[in-house]
This record gives structure tokens, C-alpha cells and sequence, in this order.
């Protein structure tokens, strides 16, 4: 399971072609790939914002959140990244009809969850938050797993790559609405005093 998500990082075309090949049960447990995987940045962050810290201009202070808030926040991290995973999964199942393709809900989630898998490995700079190296390496791995998905949706879809094409840009219009949810949804968390807890900067 967790070499086929690897291996679309160095080798893209060869994975996507090894998973469109998969039948039944292989395939099928994929679709635990993003619960496994997503474990990697939420356990990072915690650690990360609880124990190392980062800093704000000049100061050399580290902020550090409280165990407690940094537990509940990488909790509600790892339930966010499964649940748009889940989400994406569904409209790559709901809309490959429109685009010829047989899909099933498993199909999608799978595609979704293997996309995700640069920036499950991204994550991994959480143990040591650094703003301007997290930002780059995040649009590297952003980046990145928008090229798995034009490249792997019309292989394991089977479908012409003029179709993959807009189908794939179907969904990274739906990513990005779902991204804009999140953004406004932790707002109103943090507005309604679910905002993070500081320790002091001398601890």
C-alpha cells in the first residue's frame, strides 16, 4: 500500500499504471492509504508547535502552543485532511459518468488519497516549523500532486487524456472550494473561542 504512494513520487507514470492494473481486494485497500498516511504532518505539527516552536520577527522567543491545544488541533488536522480526502473521492466517483469514465466510490478515494501523497510527506516539516522553508516546500508538493492528479486520472479512469484533462480541472475547482471551506470554517472556530493556547515565551 504505502510503496505504491511512494513510488508516485520518483516513478508517477509506472505507479499509475501498476494501480490501474490492481483488481479487487489490492485496490480496494488503497483506499486505507490517506488514513495511514495522514498521520505522518498531524503527528509532525504536534510536535512541532508543542515542543521546537518558531518565531516571529527578530525575537528570539520561541511560541509554542500547550500540549493540550497542539493535541486538539493535530486531532481536528488528521479528521480535516481524511475528511477532504473523502470528500474529493466522492465528486471524482460522482462526476467520472459525465467524462465516460466506470468509476466506483473506492476508485475515487483511492485517486484522491494517492494524489494527496507529496504533501502527506510535505507534512513532515512540522517538526520543525520554519515559515518561508514550509511555504516553498508546500508549493513544491502542491504543485506536485496537481501533476499526479492530470497524470493519473485518464490511466487508472482509462479515458483519453484530452477528457482526463478537463475532468481533472473539475476537481481542482472542487479542491479549492473545499480549501476556501476550511479557511472560513477555522475562522469562525477561532472567533467562537476555539482559538489556539499559547504557553508563556519562557517556558
Amino acid at each position: 500500500m504505502i510503496q505504491h504512494g511512494l513510488a508516485l513520487l520518483v516513478q508517477p507514470h509506472t505507479a499509475w499504471r501498476r494501480v490501474a492494473q490492481l483488481q479487487g481486494s489490492s485496490f480496494n485497500s488503497l483506499a486505507l492509504f490517506p488514513v495511514v498516511m495522514a498521520i505522518l504532518p498531524a503527528v509532525a505539527w504536534y510536535y512541532g508547535t508543542s515542543r521546537v516552536g518558531w518565531t516571529v520577527g527578530s525575537s528570539g522567543d520561541a511560541i509554542r502552543l500547550t500540549e493540550g491545544s497542539a493535541t486538539e488541533i493535530a486531532f481536528l488536522f488528521y479528521l480535516v485532511m481524511i475528511g477532504s480526502v473523502a470528500i474529493i473521492g466522492y465528486f471524482i466517483h460522482w462526476m467520472s459518468s459525465t467524462y465516460g469514465a466506470n468509476s466506483t466510490l473506492t476508485r475515487g478515494i483511492v485517486i484522491a488519497g494517492l494524489t494527496c501523497s507529496p504533501l502527506f510527506v510535505a507534512g513532515l516539516v512540522g517538526f520543525h516549523p520554519l515559515l518561508w522553508l514550509d511555504l516553498l516546500i508546500g508549493v513544491v508538493a502542491l504543485s506536485w500532486s496537481t501533476y499526479l492528479l492530470y497524470l493519473g486520472i485518464p490511466i487508472v479512469m482509462n479515458i483519453p487524456e484530452e477528457r482526463g484533462f478537463l475532468f481533472s480541472s473539475a476537481i481542482i475547482a472542487i479542491a479549492l472550494v473545499i480549501f476556501v471551506g476550511i479557511l472560513v470554517v477555522t475562522i469562525l472556530a477561532w472567533e467562537y473561542g476555539f482559538a489556539p493556547e499559547f504557553t508563556d515565551h519562557s517556558a
